[in-house]
């Protein structure tokens, strides 16, 4: 039977999307974590604030380091989840608190939009390290019961918080997040931000609110931010986006007005592209210098699928 991983969507095309573990969540219980903990054959995720340990002995490098190499760096048990099986072996993710600066040469302290960008790892690695950072950051930042107060207890391999005061049961939340090209005929919306780097223009984006659509949320983002009118709206693809736990869910819609009206709190410019001039800021060789993102961000993928002619509405 094909794994679901093997299907050619628009997903599988940007960073932190390959993620081949078996999550098995319908068979985690009380136990389950001590066992995959005391597997002499587990692997452990490790991270050092907002950085991941890379091993660069082996080839191809990778972030699964053996309980022995992972207690080098003084992981932390209290702070190690069950990420899922690798082959069925356990792979889990902890903290650690070790200086960095004295990490043997072996070894390398790498920041998550690096890891993604840079290929250094095998990219399935880089979608279990992006799961690993989303949950240990949910499990920092909910030690206490947003119902009581009570500092609540980890349950179910890392998955779940549970107060032993009120018996609330808390889950992991994920946040969605709309990112979308509108598109005129051979046109499309492009924004600057002031955090861009230096002549980078992007995809509009914007969190959801409770109680509305995708699609809805793609028009009222894009009219807070640029003035322009959005009819139909296509899905193209989505990306976990762990900073700190974010799904992008990637879209294309079509435009109903052209006169851009920009947001000048959000965006410090905001225009249309014409097709051709989109190929060069993906290509690098746009004549002012502007660029498209990188590779392995979403937004890149959404340009790209409009730049290569798939975008197209009646």
């Amino acid at each position: 039977m094909p794994s679901p991983h093997d299907f050619p969507e628009a997903s599988r095309r940007v960073g932190f999307s390959h993620n081949r573990l078996d999550r098995q969540s319908e068979n985690r219980d009380a136990e389950t974590l001590a066992r995959a903990q005391a597997d002499p054959q587990a692997s452990f995720i490790v991270f050092i604030d907002d950085r991941v340990l890379v091993d660069i002995a082996p080839e191809p490098n990778t972030v699964l380091l053996s309980p022995e190499r992972s207690a080098e760096f003084g992981r932390d048990e209290a702070s190690t989840i069950l990420l899922g099986y690798q082959e069925g072996l356990p792979v889990l993710a902890c903290t650690a608190a070790f200086d960095i600066e004295t990490l043997p040469e072996t070894v390398k302290a790498v920041d998550l939009r690096s890891l993604a960008g840079g290929g250094s790892v095998p990219s399935d690695q880089v979608g279990a390290v992006a799961q690993g950072r989303s949950f240990l950051l949910w499990q920092d930042s909910h030690e206490f019961c947003a119902n009581c107060g009570t500092k609540s207890v980890m349950a179910l391999a890392g998955h779940r918080r549970d107060c032993p005061n009120c018996g609330r049961q808390h889950f992991p939340r994920t946040d969605p997040v709309v990112i979308m090209l509108a598109v005129d005929s051979d046109f499309c919306l492009l924004g600057r931000s002031p955090r861009f780097y230096q002549g980078m223009y992007s995809c509009l984006a914007g969190f959801m609110e409770p109680g509305e659509t995708i699609e809805d949320a793609v028009r009222r983002e894009t009219f807070e931010e640029a003035g322009i009118r959005i009819g139909e709206v296509r899905y193209h693809a989505s990306q976990p986006w762990p900073f700190p736990s974010s799904l992008m869910i990637g879209c294309h819609g079509k435009a109903l007005t052209n006169v851009v009206k920009m947001d000048g709190d959000e965006l410090e410019d905001c225009r249309w592209f014409s097709r051709d001039e989109v190929r060069t800021m993906l290509d690098r060789t746009h004549q002012a210098g502007l660029v498209a993102p990188q590779p392995f961000a979403i937004a890149h993928e959404i340009v790209r699928a409009f730049a290569d002619g798939e975008v197209g509405f009646s």
